[in-house]
C-alpha cells in the first residue's frame, strides 16, 4: 500500500501538469489573410437573447471577434470588463466587439449584463465554430481558449492574438483595428 506522504508529491505534480495543460494557449490555425468562417450563434447583450451573426457585424464594420474560455471565470472576467470599459474606442474606430465561448453557455445572458456591462454581444460557440477557428482548449472540456482575430470588413483576418493574458488582448486588438485604415 502507498502511504500518503509517497502519494502527495505524485499528486501535486498531476495536479501541476493539469493546471499547465489548461493554461497552454491555443494554437490559432487562421492566418492572417485567411478568409474568416461566417456563422450565426444564440448570445445575450444586457441580459436579453441575440442572434450573433457574424456577416452582419461585418456590413457595419471591421470585427473583434474573441474567444474566451468560461464566463465568470476571473480571466475571462477581467477581459469582458476591460472590452466594456474600451467599446467608445472601438466604436470610433467603427469596430464591433463579439465574446463568443464553448464553456458554461447557460450563464452567458448573466455574464453579457454583469461581466460586459450590456456593451457587446457574447455568444455561445458551437463545436463548429471552435473547429473553425481552431480555438479549443486543450484541456479537453470541449471550452473554447483566448484567442482574438480582428476581421477586416472583407471578412480577412487582419491579426490574431493568442495567449492567455487577458488585458493585452484589448488594447493589441484596438491597435490592429486602428492599423486597418
Amino acid at each position: 500500500m502507498v502511504s500518503m506522504t509517497r502519494l502527495r508529491p505524485a499528486l501535486a505534480a498531476a495536479f501541476a501538469a493539469l493546471i499547465a495543460l489548461a493554461a497552454a494557449p491555443t494554437l490559432a490555425q487562421l492566418a492572417k489573410g485567411a478568409k474568416a468562417p461566417l456563422f450565426s450563434a444564440p448570445g445575450a447583450v444586457a441580459g436579453k437573447p441575440v442572434r450573433v451573426d457574424l456577416a452582419a457585424a461585418l456590413k457595419r464594420g471591421p470585427v473583434v471577434l474573441y474567444f474566451f474560455p468560461a464566463a465568470f471565470t476571473p480571466g475571462c472576467n477581467l477581459e469582458a470588463e476591460t472590452f466594456a470599459r474600451a467599446i467608445p474606442q472601438f466604436q470610433a474606430a467603427k469596430a464591433t466587439v463579439i465574446g463568443m465561448t464553448a464553456g458554461n453557455t447557460d450563464q452567458l445572458a448573466a455574464f453579457s449584463a454583469q461581466k460586459c456591462a450590456g456593451a457587446f454581444a457574447v455568444g455561445a460557440a458551437s463545436a463548429k465554430i471552435v473547429g473553425d477557428y481552431d480555438v479549443a482548449m486543450p484541456s479537453g472540456k470541449g471550452w473554447s481558449g483566448r484567442t482574438t482575430y480582428v476581421i477586416a470588413r472583407d471578412g480577412r483576418i487582419a491579426a490574431v492574438l493568442t495567449d492567455l493574458a487577458p488585458a493585452q488582448h484589448v488594447a493589441r486588438s484596438l491597435a490592429a483595428v486602428r492599423a486597418l485604415d
